[in-house]
């Protein structure tokens, strides 16, 4: 299983790259005087025919969203998840705690193709101090006529550096260092619908490379997401993700009462000039699909979410 993973991801990096020559490839003809007058009919179109934006920014609350950076435009997102709502005035209602913490940096190669890498604390169920990189590639751009939709390919993994637990009864045990990898592969289709509603699935799958007995290491899940316009800088973003599990995997407990949940999220986003500001609340704790999609356990009816942030300041490096 795992060499067909494995296979199937660079399967996925070759197309990418090779689409992403072919564009290197056009864009350097026109540079160079080459059909000027075909490239100068196109150019008419954009601007007759302009591309819809579905989505502010490269991500909706948890997972990735339809878009992706222009071309020389570097991000760097800050994201954070406080303690559960539900510790009350001890924890100040989660502010006392940090579920997780992430660093990231993501860059345009191209208007179409871009890629990332990131740093997070992790939640300690089961990972910490983790490492993630992906790339995402635009296939489909929604436009105000022709095209109806979007659509965006990606490919994720993510790797823990932490401390191999001496209870070999742990996942975090790590027999073998490639225990410590998963994979995400996912589809974005997204559809802007008027001027205030925009709308998408993603079709995920997970691979881990090590789990306990009683779980599985690929998982399938679909994910739904919804912004709506209130201003033309500001939005209200709903997102869910489904796995598909055959039953709920008891955790070790003294009830056995902790099972995995979906993640479920709500936030407030607004953007000014170079800025994208999310405020969230969501049940999940970890970033990046490996982690909120596999090891969500929170419950929305317990009281078990948090309020989270996002801030992301984009830097344009071209002419």
């Amino acid at each position: 299983m795992m060499n067909k993973i494995v296979i199937a991801l660079l399967c996925v990096a070759f197309n990418i790259g090779a689409i992403a020559q072919i564009e290197s490839d056009s864009l350097t003809n026109n540079e160079t005087g080459i059909d000027d007058l075909e490239f100068g009919i196109v150019g008419e179109e954009e601007e007759e025919n302009p591309p819809v934006e579905i989505f502010s920014g490269t991500r909706v609350i948890n997972g990735h969203s339809v878009e992706t950076l222009m071309k020389n435009e570097l991000e760097l997102r800050i994201e954070h998840r406080f303690g559960d709502v539900n510790g009350g005035f001890q924890t100040m209602f989660g502010f006392d705690n940090a579920a997780d913490i992430r660093l990231g940096f993501e860059y345009g190669i191209t208007d179409k193709l871009m890629m990332g890498i990131g740093r997070s604390k992790g939640t300690g169920r089961p990972y910490r101090s983790l490492i993630d990189g992906f790339v995402k590639y635009k296939a489909m751009q929604q436009r105000k006529s022709g095209m109806p939709i979007s659509m965006a390919v990606l490919g994720a993994t993510s790797f823990t550096y932490m401390t191999a637990s001496d209870d070999l009864s742990q996942v975090s045990s790590f027999p073998n260092w490639q225990h410590r990898l998963a994979y995400t592969v996912q589809v974005v289709v997204a559809k802007k619908f008027g001027s205030w509603l925009g709308l998408s699935l993603s079709p995920t799958m997970v691979h881990r490379n090590y789990v306990p007995a009683d779980d599985v290491n690929t998982l399938f899940a679909l994910g739904g997401a919804a912004r709506i316009s209130v201003t033309p800088t500001m939005g209200i973003i709903l997102e869910y993700f489904h796995a598909f599990r055959d039953q709920p995997f008891m955790l070790p407990g003294p009830n056995n009462t902790n099972t995995y949940r979906n993640s479920l999220g709500i936030a407030f986003e607004f953007v000014t000039f170079g800025h994208n500001f999310t405020i969230n609340l969501t049940n999940s704790k970890g970033f990046g699909e490996t982690q909120f999609i596999p090891y969500t356990y929170e419950d929305w009816a317990l009281g078990e979410f948090r309020l989270g942030f996002t801030v992301g300041r984009k830097f344009f490096f071209g002419e």
